[in-house]
């Protein structure tokens, strides 16, 4: 196969940046889009050019690095991640945009890298319940619902790519949130800090400057582990009863 690649290349968060075009020759429709972008990389080395920069670690779907904008999708035209995506889903001769992911929140570091430390700021705020020191518990010590559990792994699935965000004109981060929201609040261990969790991790979903939820449901979409909208209505449920419960205090 051979391609034409419009990336875009910006030195750093303050370049304006902008598309410059590659041709790839002899790509593999058994390469993943990844090893496509090291075999260019590897030429434009050579030539002494400065490499186009991009996330990746595990390259197995699992870590949610890979956070390409390819063709006007998040993660390509299939909902997957980009690491999981083959050159077989293009065509010999087609252009590939390829672009970071565009939202105030994620400003660029180089290139296609983005600063998502935006994530690990929200769930910093929240994320988290509270353990007693002492003996680990039995295992069912705890009994949980079959149904509770499966939703609670469901929202769990979220690798935090970035996805939803992408996807959304507005780059909320609602399902992000709501996922990581809902993974506690169901489950009984998460019940200690059900009320303060909702109030701040919104809250600081909106001070990183996130948008608005669109309720076109493009998050999901997109998503490359299906995490379902239902989970931002469980959010806002979990938001509102939060501020009443402050409110009657």
């Amino acid at each position: 196969m051979k391609l034409t690649l419009k990336i875009w290349r910006q030195k750093n968060s303050t370049d304006k940046g902008g598309f410059v075009t590659y041709v790839a020759d002899h790509v593999s429709k058994d390469m993943s889009f990844l090893e496509m972008l090291d075999v260019l990389n590897d030429q434009l080395t050579e030539r002494g050019v400065d490499p186009v920069h991009f996330d990746h670690d595990c390259r197995e779907g699992i870590c949610g690095m890979c956070s390409l904008y390819i063709n006007g999708k998040p993660h390509g035209p299939l909902q997957t991640t980009t690491c999981q995506l083959h050159m077989r889903s293009f065509s010999d001769g087609e252009t590939i945009t390829i672009e970071p992911w565009r939202a105030k929140a994620f400003p660029v570091v180089k290139d296609l890298v983005v600063n998502r430390s935006a994530f690990d700021r929200i769930i910093q705020a929240g994320g988290y319940v509270s353990v007693n020191t002492g003996g680990a518990p039995d295992a069912n010590e705890i009994p949980i619902p079959k149904n509770v559990a499966d939703l609670a792994m469901d929202a769990a699935q979220c690798i935090g790519c970035g996805a939803c965000v992408a996807a959304c004109k507005n780059a909320s981060a609602m399902l992000f949130t709501s996922a990581k929201i809902s993974q506690l609040a169901l489950l009984p261990q998460g019940q200690v800090e059900r009320k303060t969790r909702a109030e701040k991790m919104v809250a600081q979903m909106d001070a990183e400057g996130f948008g608005a939820c669109t309720n076109t449901g493009a998050c999901e979409a997109e998503c490359p582990k299906g995490i379902s909208i239902t989970n931002i209505a469980r959010m806002n449920r979990e938001y509102f009863s939060a501020v009443v419960s402050s409110d009657t205090m």
